[in-house]
């Protein structure tokens, strides 16, 4: 309310301030415009000239009459500044040495408001025609009251429109602070229940406004929250799980060594051949893990060098061949181009022998698993195809989540940790390319890798 009225006060006196000085300036050039009309008159007739007594009556007879067509008081003074004729009959014979009078008596006219009051004084020369000699002034005082009287009327008024003005400027700002105010509490109050932990908070959206943009940014926002929190507990429990599972089987294995008395020794052999595989699992799922913390470190530095992908590609392929032997599994290596890039070259290497190496242990008995490399003046194109049993399409969004398995069974009887792809998606990312699925149910999957041919600094 106050920030309304304030600025319709300074308005309306602004307002006021004008009206007075346009109506104060032009009463002034009224006077000043009579007192030139009565000095030309005075001059034409000759009253200030020698004159006989009939003369010196009818020019107090004009002076007389004038004074009361106008509703002023008219003076006429002579060269000396004394007093000839005053329509109040109060001043004649009195010399009048005011400046703005003596100003007249050297030919400047003026009109100016007395300080104090309300009254307004318009002094002209009066000169002889002939001779151009100045031979009296005329002054002309007017009270202006009636401006104030019509100026009080208009003030009233402009204290009665800032009035009703202000009234209907805060019942509108009340309303809209009612409609715009309520949803940013309500957004408000939200978002501190998600910042204490509730992050399953949504808000009601209504309309089509910013408000209803801003809340609807703000449900996305919450969702992504409470499926990152529900993944890092996922992985909190996978990760506990998947460390869990070897131990219990060194346990169960170690167990049975000590219970059990006169063990042959091949069985010996056997349970450390086994407790010996499952350390390497726990050593190999610690070692991804410590991998993905690695990539997922923002300050994480990459050494990127011009790298032959080509020969990079064909060293995986060397040295996954004798896992490809074991299942009858061809590696077929389609090289469209040469192709150098600016790469980490030991990364990206784990990343690409991750696909590749899924591409076998997926794969059905004699299939195939196919390299393709090609680039464009920018990008480099890596395309892993395999002929295997393929990804559910409902499936194939979560594939690059941490431990996430398809088929959980046959992916303990591969040994997979369920981290590679993960491994592999984060590094594609840290070298600004990006990585694609096309997948149906039992018809394979491709993998198509795009990784730029040269890095921003």
């Amino acid at each position: 309310m106050m920030i309304s009225f304030l600025p319709l006060m300074f308005f309306s006196l602004g307002i006021y301030n004008t009206l007075e000085k346009h109506y104060i300036q032009e009463r002034k050039a009224e006077l000043q415009r009579q007192a030139n009309i009565t000095a030309g008159h005075i001059v034409v007739t000759g009253y200030l000239k020698d004159s006989t007594i009939e003369q010196k009556r009818l020019f107090h007879s004009d002076i007389q009459q004038t004074s009361k067509e106008i509703g002023a008081r008219i003076i006429v003074v002579d060269s000396k500044g004394i007093v000839k004729n005053d329509s109040n009959k109060v001043d004649i014979g009195k010399t009048i040495l005011q400046k703005e009078v003596l100003a007249a008596l050297q030919g400047s006219d003026v009109a100016y408001k007395q300080p104090g009051s309300n009254i307004i004084h318009a002094v002209a020369s009066i000169k002889d025609d002939k001779t151009q000699e100045i031979i009296g002034a005329i002054i002309i005082s007017a009270s202006i009251e009636d401006i104030y009287v019509s100026l009080k009327s208009v003030q009233k008024q402009l204290y009665i429109l800032v009035v009703l003005t202000t009234l209907v400027v805060g019942l509108f700002s009340f309303y809209v602070s009612g409609v715009l105010i309520r949803p940013l509490k309500e957004l408000v109050q939200v978002m501190k229940k998600v910042t204490e932990g509730h992050l399953d908070q949504q808000i009601q959206v209504k309309g089509k406004d910013e408000i209803a943009e801003l809340s609807l940014a703000f449900n996305h926002m919450s969702e992504r929250l409470l499926e990152v929190d529900n993944s890092r507990q996922e992985f909190v429990a996978n990760v506990s799980h998947e460390l869990k599972t070897p131990l219990s089987s060194i346990k169960v294995l170690s167990e049975s060594l000590l219970l059990q008395e006169n063990v042959p020794e091949e069985m010996y052999k056997e349970f450390l051949s086994d407790i010996t595989s499952e350390v390497d699992r726990e050593t190999e799922i610690i070692n991804d893990l410590l991998a993905l913390v690695k990539l997922d470190r923002k300050d994480m530095a990459l050494s990127f060098e011009s790298t032959y992908l080509n020969e990079m590609i064909q060293s995986i392929l060397k040295r996954l061949h004798p896992l490809a032997q074991q299942r009858n599994i061809d590696l077929i290596y389609d090289s469209r181009r040469d192709v150098y890039a600016k790469v980490d070259a030991m990364k990206l290497t784990l990343a690409i022998s991750n696909l590749i190496e899924n591409g076998i242990k997926y794969n059905e008995e004699n299939g195939t698993v196919t390299v393709i490399l090609d680039a464009d003046h920018q990008n480099a194109f890596i395309t892993v195809q395999d002929t295997g049993i393929g990804i559910p399409v409902e499936e194939q969004k979560k594939i690059f989540e941490r431990f996430y398995r398809v088929d959980k069974t046959r992916d303990r009887m591969t040994g997979g940790t369920g981290l590679g792809l993960s491994i592999t998606h984060r590094t594609i990312l840290l070298h600004q390319g990006s990585i694609k699925l096309i997948s149906e149910e039992g018809e394979g999957a491709t993998f198509i890798i795009r990784i730029p041919l040269h890095q921003n600094s």
